[in-house]
């Protein structure tokens, strides 16, 4: 009745008193539903934006809500009829989610590889063409339960095209023996000149070294060294005689040659900390397989990950895994399928 009543009388003339009367009696409705607080369906808000939007007076006869939460409402129509229309842009735009492959490469990378972290994974991915970026690895690597390790951050770049360090290093053996390693690192391709074992240096064991690295390449003209007492007055009249100029590091201050100080380190960390070392020729053997992966397979920070023998990138073929290192460390590459 109430409908034909409303009828009535916008035909009869009677239109502002037909809207009042309807927004009355709906508001008369909803103080019937038995509920502690009048709930407002979604045809309320309806009503009462659409009349606001055709009826000036709309606000005298509100008694139950604010005419402030009327505009509220517009308000919350408009935003989300633009939401939704906004979902579907954002779907389009943004970086493309990393696929289900690249993960589990990466997953399998990082079993295989336990002393690998997210540099040199991301620089074993672009050897295989693949398009990540470093800090897409290192967020999946965060889902990985990871060993932390300390890493290298100091950088010599004065010269470094004329460069080369020198160090020893020492090694235990299995019998309990200390065994010293020698090692010349030439800074501009991170290249091992030389390395050779020996259970008893003496100056002339040194020198005779140094020779040796040098012998088939032009000398550089700067050798850094540290103030060990290996490096008698004898070392330094032969590096004087090859026409090189001696840089000697502060005492007790490693990090002044940091390029051959990270090398033995990194020798340590990824090979001989997993390794029992028998004799020399097993230390010379362990270090020839593991300069062997330096040179050709591991990719470097300071070559923009690349290693000192540049590694051609491949982009198309099946990927397998080659063990190096005795299976400590995998190079990977794509061959024909």
């Amino acid at each position: 009745m109430s409908v034909i009543r409303f009828a009535r009388l916008l035909l009869s003339g009677h239109q502002a008193v037909a809207i009042e009367n309807a927004a009355l009696q709906l508001q008369l409705a909803a103080f019937r539903r038995k509920r502690k607080r009048p709930v407002l369906t979604s045809f309320d808000r309806l009503f009462w934006v659409g009349l606001s939007r055709v009826w000036r007076t709309w606000r005298g006869p509100l008694f139950y809500v604010q005419a402030d939460t009327v505009v509220r409402w517009q308000r919350e129509r408009f935003q989300k009829f633009w939401a939704r229309l906004s979902k579907v842009d954002r779907r389009r735009c943004g970086r493309p989610a990393t696929t289900v492959e690249i993960r589990r490469l990466i997953e399998r990378m990082v079993a295989a590889n336990p002393l690998w972290r997210a540099p040199r994974l991301h620089g074993e991915l672009k050897m295989l063409g693949m398009r990540i970026s470093e800090r897409t690895v290192s967020r999946i690597l965060r889902t990985l339960r990871r060993p932390p390790t300390q890493t290298w951050k100091t950088f010599l770049h004065n010269h470094i095209g004329q460069l080369v360090s020198i160090d020893f290093f020492t090694v235990p053996t299995v019998t309990m023996r200390v065994l010293f390693v020698f090692v010349m690192l030439e800074h501009r391709r991170r290249q091992v000149l030389h390395f050779n074992v020996t259970e008893h240096p003496t100056a002339a064991w040194t020198s005779q070294q140094i020779v040796e690295a040098l012998a088939d390449r032009d000398a550089p003209r700067y050798l850094i060294r540290d103030r060990d007492s290996i490096y008698s007055d004898d070392v330094s009249v032969r590096i004087s005689s090859m026409g090189i100029e001696e840089v000697l590091t502060a005492p007790r201050s490693p990090w002044q040659n940091p390029y051959v100080e990270r090398l033995i380190g990194s020798i340590r960390r990824d090979c001989l900390n997993h390794f029992v070392i028998l004799n020399a020729r097993h230390l010379k053997r362990a270090l020839a397989s593991y300069f062997g992966y330096y040179h050709r397979s591991r990719t470097h920070l300071g070559l923009d990950k690349q290693c000192p023998f540049p590694r051609q990138v491949s982009s198309t073929g099946r990927i397998i895994a080659i063990p190096q290192v005795g299976g400590l460390h995998h190079r990977y590459e794509r061959v024909a399928a």
